[in-house]
């Protein structure tokens, strides 16, 4: 068993406030020491790395995101829409996606995450067709293959347009078969290990596309199997507005009215909640995934992050999907944070560590992983470190703050339980130019049957 000391970093956020000035040490798959600043290990050690040119803190943790939108970012067709537009434009295409487009899709997703400090995703997958019967099971085999710790959700369309739902029926599953294989891949891949790599959860998409019963439904399977449930709630006026005209009720009283207001729950999105409704997440233990760059880009609105810190509700951080973003880049999306959260609550409302502390420990507390999210004895050994040698970084003062003032981009190593990811900038393990050529003759694959689609329709 290996055991490496990371030693004198640039600097260190462990997230907690503990001194690890001097770096810390991790054996197998555990950090088992914090290093303070002009000591030396306790615990003996037999390989070290030098960390002198870099800032170290714990991985990042993406607590919400559509792998599957990567095949379609920048799509002519959907540019500057609101959210229901935007839906209602990309239907018809994502209706053509194929395991291979999963495949190839969920493996440039969690290697551009990766790539970016990221060692721990939540992806939210809702489209489904005879094409495409088991995804989910398609984005295990892809997740295995880059090696990054993932929360897949088993998402849902129930309600099509015929109901009065926004997607269109074919779309749409049986609310039978939704719930069947739901129950079959929680049995198949959830593992409820501390360690684990693979958790299941599952997710209704949205008031606009799912039935009460549905969510009822879900929320007892998820008290049956011990599971964490997510859905889209809050996110544009647009929904509300729909949940008052279908249910008579605003988007917190319909969760509540299904049985969503628990702590098993973390919700997408947030951005349309008033003040009493935030006093009831946070006594309700509900969790919010911010999603900075997808809000600003449909033109959502800009949630109200730190009022719901400051009320107790557990907060973390998601990319949201690559065609409302467009990247999968997790400490891009932290800077996002905190400057979104600035314009809103002014200079001194959001500092650094506020959206660090965000993108670490608070989607830790989303997806209910408390042994992630932070650098502490006895915590996995999920890490990055990040060099300041760009021009971007000359004449920074404090390391850890030009992180994001400054604006980094890409990680230069990464470890995942105890196993370097990425080193010295690239993946190990898998080839990112075979990924990236991969996942572009998917994308062309799928606007080449929508463009004979809208072809086939015109003539």
């Amino acid at each position: 068993m290996s055991v490496l000391w990371l030693r004198h970093p640039l600097a260190c956020w462990t997230g907690t406030g503990e001194n690890a000035d001097n770096g810390l040490v991790v054996r197998d798959n555990h950090i088992v020491e914090l290093v303070a600043k002009g000591r030396e290990p306790a615990t003996a050690y037999d390989q070290a790395f030098d960390a002198s040119n870099h800032v170290l803190f714990p991985g990042l943790i993406n607590c919400h995101h559509h792998f599957y939108q990567t095949l379609t970012r920048a799509f002519p067709p959907a540019l500057n829409k609101g959210l229901f537009d935007w839906l209602q434009t990309l239907y018809p295409v994502w209706m053509n996606l194929d395991d291979d487009a999963i495949y190839a899709s969920t493996r440039l997703a969690l290697a551009e995450l990766l790539m970016s400090g990221c060692t721990t995703a939540a992806d939210h997958h809702y489209v489904f067709s005879t094409l495409l019967p088991r995804a989910i099971d398609t984005q295990v085999s892809a997740a295995h293959s880059i090696g990054m710790r993932v929360t897949l959700t088993r998402g849902s369309m129930s309600l099509g347009k015929s109901a009065g739902g926004l997607p269109p029926d074919f779309l749409v599953e049986t609310e039978a078969s939704i719930l069947s294989e739901s129950r079959r891949l929680v049995d198949r891949y959830h593992d409820r290990r501390p360690e684990s790599f693979c958790r299941i959860a599952l997710a209704p998409c949205s008031p606009f596309s799912v039935t009460p019963d549905l969510m009822r439904e879900s929320a007892q399977l998820a008290v049956e199997k011990d599971v964490l449930l997510h859905t889209h709630l809050g996110e544009t006026e647009d929904e509300n507005q729909f949940c008052l005209n279908r249910f008579n009720q605003r988007p917190v009283d319909y969760l509540d009215s299904v049985g969503w207001l628990n702590e098993r729950v973390w919700l997408a999105h947030g951005i349309h909640f008033n003040d009493s409704e935030i006093q009831r997440l946070a006594g309700s233990g509900v969790g919010v995934c911010h999603c900075p760059s997808s809000n600003m880009l449909l033109g959502s609105g800009q949630c109200r992050a730190q009022e719901m810190r400051h009320a107790g509700v557990r907060l973390g951080l998601g990319v949201d999907g690559s065609a409302s973003n467009d990247g999968s880049n997790m400490i891009q999306e932290a800077r996002l944070a905190m400057l979104m959260q600035k314009l809103t609550y002014g200079a001194a409302g959001c500092s650094h560590l506020d959206a660090l502390t965000m993108a670490t420990s608070g989607g830790a507390a989303l997806l209910q992983r408390p042994e992630l999210g932070t650098l502490a004895k006895g915590q996995q050994a999920d890490l990055a470190l990040f060099r300041l040698e760009e021009p971007r970084f000359s004449g920074h003062g404090d390391p850890v703050a030009a992180l994001l003032l400054c604006g980094a981009h890409r990680a230069d190593f990464v470890m995942v339980g105890g196993r370097w990811k990425v080193k010295a900038g690239e993946l190990i393990g898998n080839d990112i130019d075979r990924i990236i050529a991969e996942h572009t003759r998917a994308a062309q694959r799928l606007r080449d049957k929508a463009a004979l689609l809208t072809s086939t329709k015109t003539h």
